[in-house]
C-alpha cells in the first residue's frame, strides 16, 4: 500500500507567490495541494475545514496577518503544522508565530528543494527546516539573558539530551550535532525525540527556543 500523499495548503496576498508555491508543490509526487487562502482569516478557516498537514503561512497579509492567523490555528487544536513564509526584516513577528506553534521558517528566496524538503520534514513534526542564521538572528534578538523565563522540565532530561538540546539551541542539524558530540545520527535523533517528548514540545524549533531561554543555546 503506497503511502498518502502529504497535503498543503498556501496563504499569501501575492498571487505570484502562491502560484510560485505551488508549481513546486504539484512538481513532487508526494506532495498536493488542498488548498490556498489569500489572508490570515482564511488561513485559519482552511486549516479548521480540510485539515492539511502542512500549511505555508505568510507573515503579512492584509486583514488578518500571519501571527493573528497562527494563533488562531494553535488555539483550534489542529494537528497542521506550520511553516511561515517571511523576511528578514520580520522576525519579531516569526519569533512570536513560532512561539504560537509554528514549526519553522522559510525565506521567501529559498530554493524549490530547500521548500519541498522544509515541507516534508515539518510534515514528520520532528526535523523542521531552519535558515541556521535566521534562526540565531532570532533567538538572539528576542530570548535574551536579560528577559530568560524560567524553563521547567530540564530536570527531566539526561546529561546527554540536555547536551543535544544545547546544540539544538545553537541551530545545529543531526548530522552536525552527531560530529561535534561524536556519537551516531540515529542517536541523536533518539535524543531529540526523547527530549522533545520530555518536555512536551511540537519540534525542534520549539525545542531551540526553549534551550536558549534556558540559556544553553
Amino acid at each position: 500500500m503506497s503511502t498518502p500523499a502529504i497535503s498543503v495548503a498556501i496563504a499569501d496576498d501575492q498571487p505570484l507567490v502562491r502560484s510560485g508555491l505551488r508549481m513546486i508543490i504539484e512538481g513532487e509526487p508526494d506532495l498536493r495541494i488542498v488548498g490556498e487562502a489569500t489572508n490570515g482569516a482564511e488561513a485559519a478557516d482552511l486549516v479548521v475545514a480540510l485539515q492539511p498537514d502542512v500549511l505555508l503561512l505568510d507573515v503579512q497579509m492584509p486583514e488578518v496577518d500571519g501571527m493573528a492567523a497562527m494563533e488562531r490555528i494553535a488555539a483550534s487544536d489542529a494537528a497542521t503544522r506550520v511553516l511561515m513564509l517571511t523576511t528578514f526584516d520580520l522576525d519579531e513577528y516569526v519569533y512570536r508565530a513560532m512561539r504560537a506553534g509554528a514549526s519553522g521558517f522559510l525565506l521567501k528566496d529559498m530554493s524549490g528543494e530547500d521548500i519541498v524538503t522544509a515541507v516534508r520534514q515539518a510534515a514528520r513534526g520532528v526535523d523542521a527546516l531552519l535558515a541556521p542564521a535566521v534562526t540565531r538572528r532570532l533567538l538572539d534578538r528576542f530570548a535574551s539573558a536579560t528577559t530568560r523565563p524560567v524553563v521547567e522540565g530540564l530536570d527531566r532530561l539526561t546529561a546527554r539530551e540536555l547536551e543535544v538540546l544545547a546544540e539544538i539551541g545553537r541551530g545545529r542539524s543531526n548530522g552536525e550535532i552527531a560530529r561535534v558530540l561524536f556519537i551516531g545520527e540515529t542517536t541523536v535523533k533518539t535524543h531529540v525525540a526523547r527530549i522533545l517528548m520530555k518536555l512536551g514540545l511540537r519540534d525542534r524549533v520549539q525545542a531551540a527556543i526553549v534551550a536558549h531561554e534556558a540559556g544553553l543555546g
